[in-house]
């Protein structure tokens, strides 16, 4: 027997049952090194670990990034925060931008999706995954000099799953962890205990869900006058509408921020804040739209980030509202689409063709021997005939107007008029189109026709769940499948990989089938940057700046 393979032989005697067939899936080639790093990372498993377990497989390791200078201030640019900025309640980038630097997580993603741990050491599931067990790192103090114990992970997810409250993670944790349901075990461990059985539970505690940041128990409110936490950066200035500094955190529990001090300014639009990196008056940017992409990507002084993805587009029909109820006109539509244009056009090369479902390519369960949807006109036309519409039909599609959706739009409008369906164009101002965000009182929720912009997430489940079950709280699609609620239950309780595979073929075919939303596109990520900026991590949830440097 290879050396390597007895090293890992004798590594597995202390696995779970779970933790080894990820193992097997690697070693039989059916997992690749980025997806073993990630399920295992899931599993609490440490990254150093499954690196030897990677290396041992003869696989090879990514070097590790090469560490700047310390010392100067790193200005960013970002949207104005949209009220008053509280963790539990905020759901814009301008606001939890700032509150990263300042306030940390359970753990949180790294560019290939594995998971790290922060203010948790580690973490472990039960044998169904309905409780897992978080150890928490000792010694953290919150910069109010509290120490940080479980009672603030217990205060801390009672009030985001608190149906009573004005959370906006209750989108994430309903029907997953309720209130209450966060238990301490003791001053350095406490227990979520599900509503469900769910594999991939701590992504829903990382910074995938970016108003899971630890605040105090003690906390009240008022967060803008301290914007308490335990990270590397403490408030030095907050001016609403204008801007915040930061200092760094000279009693960090870790590796100490390079920068000595970040400044932020907010801007209304984005065209004043690509002005301002394109002028050097700030550094870095939030990430910017796809189509005004073009303007920094062709500057000699400025750097593109691209990361990719799972954010994306859904247009959605309604099933309920005709002529939609038939699928056939559901999947004539989405047969019309030319996805190529749209990748490689609209997003020009930035983006990953969708296969209308939320599987992204970049998610590891992903089956990618589903066949791709392509543009077939003679089909969809046949399609429309046989649902009785041979001369087309007439439908108003109401949208948003932001980033590259009103040119998707566009091109749908044109792509739908070969088959004879013939297109109406209602593109409105965010706030209008989203409303109240309920059924009812939402151009979003109510439309016939429209497309929405969703976030990236690490994992799939808030795009399975919320706007495709049911009773999902974001069901635009008004779509009702008992067969595709129960296969959603199966991916979110696997443990194993195999199983969430299984399930997420299941779920991929049955979407084909019935074609509620069309997903074409999944755009990457595009963070700008000015060429003498290093040491940002690539990631999609936001700007993390403490490895920052300025040359």
């Amino acid at each position: 027997m290879p050396r390597h393979f007895r090293m890992i032989d004798a590594t597995r005697r202390n696995l779970s049952a779970i933790e080894n067939s990820a193992v097997d899936e690697l070693l039989a080639g059916r997992l690749d090194r980025r997806d073993f790093l990630r399920h295992g990372s899931v599993l609490g498993l440490s990254l150093p670990f499954l690196g030897s377990l990677v290396a041992a497989a003869g696989l090879g390791m990514q070097k590790a990034r090469a560490e700047g200078k310390p010392g100067g201030t790193v200005r960013a640019g970002v949207a104005t925060p949209g009220g008053a900025i509280d963790p539990v309640t905020y759901y814009d980038s301008g606001s939890y931008q700032l509150v990263f630097q300042t306030a940390e997580f359970l753990c949180i993603t790294q560019p290939d999706l594995t998971l790290k741990p922060v203010l948790a050491e580690s973490w472990t599931p039960n044998e169904d995954g309905s409780v897992w067990t978080f150890k928490l790192r000792k010694g953290v103090k919150f910069h109010n000099g509290e120490d940080f114990k479980a009672d603030d992970v217990v205060a801390t997810f009672d009030r985001l799953a608190d149906p009573k409250g004005a959370s906006n993670a209750l989108s994430v944790f309903k029907g997953l962890l309720s209130k209450g349901g966060t238990q301490k075990v003791d001053d350095h461990t406490v227990a979520f205990h599900l509503d469900a059985p769910n594999g991939s539970f701590p992504y829903s505690v990382s910074i995938d869900n970016y108003n899971a940041v630890i605040l105090p128990a003690s906390y009240k409110g008022d967060y803008e006058k301290t914007f308490e936490g335990t990270g590397p950066f403490r408030l030095e200035t907050y001016t609403p509408k204008v801007g915040a500094t930061f200092v760094r955190n000279t009693d960090y529990w870790g590796e100490k921020a390079l920068p000595d001090r970040l400044e932020f300014k907010f801007y209304g639009d984005v065209q004043p804040r690509i002005l301002a990196l394109q002028a050097g008056e700030v550094d870095i940017l939030d990430a910017v739209p796809l189509d005004v992409s073009q303007v920094v990507l062709n500057s000699s002084d400025i750097t593109v980030l691209r990361v990719a993805s799972t954010a994306h587009r859904q247009l959605h029909m309604r099933c309920d509202t005709g002529p939609f109820t038939d699928k056939r006109v559901r999947q004539a539509l989405a047969l019309s689409i030319d996805r190529s244009k749209l990748v490689d056009g609209l997003c020009r090369g930035m983006a990953a063709t969708g296969n209308d479902s939320p599987f992204a390519p970049a998610f590891p369960a992903t089956d990618k021997t589903v066949p791709q949807r392509v543009q077939d006109i003679a089909k969809a036309k046949q399609l429309l005939e046989a649902a009785g519409l041979a001369g087309g039909f007439d439908i108003t599609l109401t949208t948003l107007r932001y980033s590259d959706i009103p040119g998707y739009a566009q091109l749908f409008q044109n792509f739908a008029k070969e088959i004879g369906a013939r297109i109406s164009l209602n593109i409105e101002d965010q706030d209008k189109y989203y409303g109240k965000a309920v059924f009812g009182q939402s151009d979003w929720l109510d439309s016939p026709l429209g497309i929405t912009d969703y976030a990236h997430r690490s994992v799939p489940n808030v795009f399975l769940k919320s706007p495709l079950v049911g009773d999902g709280p974001w069901n635009a699609a008004h779509f009702k499948s008992p067969a595709y609620d129960g296969m959603v239950t199966s991916y979110l309780k696997a443990l194993d990989i195999g199983a969430q595979r299984a399930a997420a073929s299941d779920i991929q075919k049955l979407l084909l089938d019935e074609t509620p939303v069309i997903f074409s596109y999944f755009p990457d990520l595009l963070v700008p940057v000015r060429k003498n900026v290093s040491g940002l991590p690539p990631i999609a949830a936001g700007l993390l700046l403490d490895r920052v440097s300025i040359g």
